[in-house]
């Protein structure tokens, strides 16, 4: 199915025409029948010559519902533009006009109507529509003059339309979905149904989705799927969509709140934008409100140029770099401007010239966005927000960083920036140990505060900076097997035991040469000592060469002939057999024998 919304000025005949093209009432309020007036939207379907499936949104043409008619259009990738062929060109035509050039549409129809009424300045009125429309989208829009009372013309726009929708780029079926509610109900029995244009993504029964509203955030389910009246097992972009909803109620739901793949959308509170259209940002009001496909909300302006600006909203969106937004002055009933979407998650902006500053940093900011200008800007950015920012393909494909980005972990890292915290952490970690030689090294979580980068990004920041990590702590690598000062104690101890391997010293010896423990686990880490309970302090080669010895006993063997055997006391024997029961080469076989693992 493809979508067209109407636009043109009130009683320009747009209900008409959808009503002569598709059979059907668009008008769905009794109060806009009995005055012959659109007041909210209408919609409405039919078959195009080609077998091609259109829907039809109506909108008000009347000042007083520019909103309304703006939540039509927003999410319509195609207009039929209706001029009255009696009246000509009016206000709320230039109003309309204004809306389309914001919404940046290109593709549509110009239908000059009510050809019946004035056939003589069919010429003129087109003429002058066109000369409006210079600077649009529609500028070079195929044009038809019909007539709804009489038919004439009908077939002929049936037939432009086939050729404009053929033209439209093809919707991304595979897409996340963020479908604007334009309208919600209750069916008895069925619960709540929200309506509105699929323009990306698929839906399908079964399906989770999230309700974005003010003030909600609600996990839904989606029970059921209609369009045209019809059930839907799975519907594709781009259709008019009922969907029924579980998990919430239709009182729950508003025009404005929209239906998207959970966690796939940043939600923006505040968002840097760049002006497409309408005055100059300078001269905005402080409150504007902000138009973004069946939403309105408020918004604070802060300008920082004549075409770059800050908006504070009155709720969060789900929006993205390239979202265009339609501006309305709320004191005016007309369009203020048009403008595109920069930044959803923009820096703070405290320091005297920072606005200044930005303004330039926005001029650089294409359109769409930059995943580049993105890690530039944040040193380092998960891949996952770069996707749901709609910088990196949603559908998990390829994705590969430039080459000054380097993507780490689920990272992008900008390449500048890894070698400074490399080179700050290799700094950090030597300070450390210039303080602390005993010390195991700097620990992970001071390693990370050191650099100030995102505790997941360690591992590849201390790669990047060749150290080494063990047990929690970050050194540097083959650091030698300096103790500083415990060293002498160290190497005394190392010539005891060189000299017999079982002569362990005792704990007062240890104590009086300054070996408290934390000089002893520095040691053991280093690779110089092996300590075993009780106090116990050997060489790391000590359990090599008591084996020699416990391998020429007679097997089995008892502790106290093992004790023989290495001419060591007890309180040296128990811990190392032990330690040798540890490591598999000895085995216990009772209480009281042991004998050498085969």
């Amino acid at each position: 199915m493809y979508v067209i919304a109407t636009a043109g000025h009130v009683d320009h005949g747009k209900s008409t025409l959808v009503r002569a093209l598709t059979g059907m009432e668009p008008d769905r309020w009794a109060e806009e029948k009995r005055r012959g007036l659109t007041i909210d939207l209408g919609f409405a379907w039919t078959v195009l010559p080609s077998g091609r499936d259109v829907a039809f949104v109506d909108v008000p043409g009347h000042e007083r519902f520019l909103g309304n008619m703006l939540a039509g259009l927003g999410p319509a990738p195609a207009v039929c533009f209706v001029v009255a062929a009696d009246e000509g060109w009016q206000a709320q035509s230039g109003d309309h006009r204004d809306a389309l050039a914001a919404l940046g549409l290109e593709h549509g129809v110009i239908v000059v109507t009510k050809a019946d009424r004035a056939p003589d300045r069919v010429d003129a009125v087109l003429a002058q529509t066109r000369a409006e429309l210079a600077g649009t989208g529609l500028a070079q829009a195929p044009a038809v003059t019909v007539s709804a009372m009489t038919g004439e013309g009908l077939d002929g726009l049936r037939a432009e339309l086939d050729r404009v929708l053929t033209g439209l780029p093809g919707p991304d079926a595979a897409g996340r979905v963020r479908f604007w509610v334009d309208r919600s109900f209750t069916v008895k029995g069925a619960g709540a149904v929200a309506t509105g244009t699929l323009t990306a993504g698929a839906l399908t029964e079964g399906d989770r989705l999230e309700v974005l509203g003010e003030g909600v955030r609600r996990s839904v389910t989606v029970r059921a799927l209609h369009s045209r009246n019809e059930s839907h097992q799975s519907i594709g972009p781009t259709r008019r969509v009922a969907v029924n909803l579980r998990g919430t109620s239709s009182e729950s739901v508003h025009r404005g709140d929209t239906l998207v793949t959970p966690g796939a959308w940043p939600l923006a509170e505040m968002v840097d934008i760049r002006r497409t259209t309408g005055a100059e940002l300078t001269e905005a009001p402080a409150q504007l409100l902000v138009h973004v496909g069946t939403a309105t909300v408020p918004a604070h302006v802060r300008p920082f140029s004549e075409r770059h600006a800050r908006l504070t909203l009155g709720r969060p969106l789900p929006l993205v770099p390239g979202d265009r937004l339609v501006l309305r002055d709320p004191g005016s009933h007309s369009v203020f401007g048009g403008a595109h979407v920069l930044d959803v998650d923009p820096p703070a902006l405290n320091r005297r010239g920072d606005g200044t500053r930005h303004a330039a940093y926005l001029e650089t900011v294409p359109s769409g966005g930059s995943p580049l200008l993105e890690v530039r800007r944040r040193g380092a950015v998960r891949e996952a927000f770069l996707r749901t920012l709609g910088l990196l393909p949603w559908d998990n494909g390829a994705a590969t960083g430039a080459d000054e980005v380097r993507v780490l972990a689920g990272w992008w890292v900008h390449a500048p920036v890894l070698a400074r915290w490399a080179a700050d952490l290799r700094a950090a970690v030597a300070a450390w140990g210039d303080r602390d030689p005993l010390a195991a090294g700097l620990s992970r979580g001071a390693a990370a505060e050191s650099i100030g980068a995102d505790p997941e990004l360690l591992d590849a920041v201390i790669a990047e900076a060749g150290l080494v990590q063990d047990g929690g702590f970050v050194a540097l690598p083959g650091e030698g097997r300096g103790l500083g000062p415990a060293e002498p104690a160290v190497a005394a101890v190392e010539a005891r035991l060189a000299a017999n391997a079982l002569d362990a010293p005792e704990r007062d010896e240890l104590t009086a040469l300054g070996l408290g423990p934390k000089a002893l686990a520095a040691a053991e880490r280093k690779g110089r000592i092996l300590r075993l309970d009780g106090d116990v302090v050997l060489l790391p080669t000590a359990p090599a060469r008591a084996m020699r010895e416990l391998a020429r006993l007679g097997q089995p063997f008892t502790v106290s002939q093992a004790r023989q055997a290495w001419g060591t006391t007890r309180r040296v024997a128990v811990p190392l057999l032990e330690h040798l029961d540890a490591r598999g080469w000895t085995r216990r076989l009772d209480g009281a024998l042991r004998e050498v693992a085969r």
